[in-house]
């Protein structure tokens, strides 16, 4: 009996006994132990919900839902901030923000992070087999690759009109930001060339087994997929034209009704943990954006020293990273539909 009281002390004791914490975030993107742990340490309650798109966050948050913390790509987190969803950040209950990545520190949708924190971060590249493709011949054709009718049948594009329409862009040397029509009208058009000849399967998380296990020659990939492919196929490789790509990060937010904002500092704050940072890059895959588990998971000794795909480029100018712009969006997603309504 005596042993029953004291660990119920221990429940009632912790700091957020009895609170619940209500998180929004992105599917198969949380380490195996994150929620277990923190309402191990705090006594809370997680309620977890999952969202498959930014534009579906913020309908949700549109419709009056209520969550403690939200995980947005930066240009929704511009989004949210211009329309005044977003509460600033109360930075003295987040003393582990120091532990953030410095090249995380200055990102220009949110330069001081007033109101966001870096969750995970990434790019996009090529994966592709080294039995079949020659990175000679990458290096030399970039994205324009993935039109070499030598390996029709034997791509994989994501089924995404952002992502497409950015590799179209970068393809002709493009900003993938421009609002020029006669630009927009020749990456449609590049794209549709690529539909026409390249016979292409438009793909989404389905992609990361498919190469896995060598479905394709040549697939376009979220670099912390990549690494869970090259990490499971020695045949795979990763690579990231010289044109540019798209660089993103998505980020941990609180927006302006949530319930229980105390909870939600003390989340992010523990997110950014060692302990928790890493068991969050070890399950998903994805670049950390905490500067000591970064450096140990990609450097010497480390898990991904020797993976291509987990630490993606920095400080290229060609880089760049999409910024909130609904009417593109819009004209890109109506444009993207053609294309595939055409396969």
């Amino acid at each position: 009996m005596l042993l029953t009281a004291c660990g119920e002390a221990d429940r009632t004791d912790k700091k957020f006994s009895g609170e619940t914490l209500k998180l929004f975030n992105w599917g198969e993107y949380m380490g195996e132990d994150l929620i277990s742990n923190f309402e191990e340490q705090t006594g809370a309650r997680v309620i977890v919900e999952l969202f498959d798109s930014n534009e579906m966050l913020y309908t949700k948050l549109q419709a009056g839902d209520s969550y403690d913390v939200l995980v947005p790509s930066d240009y929704m987190i511009e989004r949210l901030m211009s329309d005044g969803m977003l509460q600033p950040l109360n930075k003295s209950l987040i003393p582990n923000i120091d532990n953030l990545a410095s090249l995380l520190r200055n990102l220009d949708y949110d330069p001081s992070n007033d109101f966001s924190v870096p969750y995970f971060w990434g790019n996009v590249g090529i994966v592709y087999n080294t039995q079949n493709v020659d990175k000679a011949e990458l290096e030399s054709k970039g994205f324009e690759i993935l039109r070499d009718t030598r390996y029709a049948g034997k791509v994989y594009i994501y089924d995404s009109e952002r992502d497409a329409f950015m590799i179209a862009f970068k393809a002709l040397g493009y900003s993938m930001n421009t609002e020029n029509e006669d630009e927009i009208q020749q990456a449609y058009e590049w794209l549709r060339t690529l539909n026409d000849t390249m016979d292409p399967a438009y793909v989404t998380d389905e992609v990361i087994d498919a190469m896995m296990g060598g479905a394709k020659d040549l697939a376009v990939v979220y670099s912390g997929d990549a690494t869970v492919i090259l990490d499971e196929n020695p045949d795979m490789d990763y690579f990231v034209p010289a044109e540019g790509t798209n660089i993103w990060s998505d980020a941990m937010v609180i927006p302006a009704n949530a319930e229980n904002v105390p909870l939600a500092h003390e989340f992010i704050n523990y997110v950014l943990t060692y302990d928790a940072s890493y068991d969050n890059s070890l399950t998903v895959g994805y670049a950390s954006s905490n500067k000591d588990v970064l450096e140990d998971m990609s450097g010497e000794g480390g898990l991904y020293e020797n993976n291509a795909a987990y630490l993606p480029r920095t400080g290229y100018a060609m880089d760049e990273i999409f910024h909130d712009n609904t009417a593109l969006r819009t004209r890109l997603s109506d444009l993207w539909l053609k294309v595939k309504a055409e396969k």
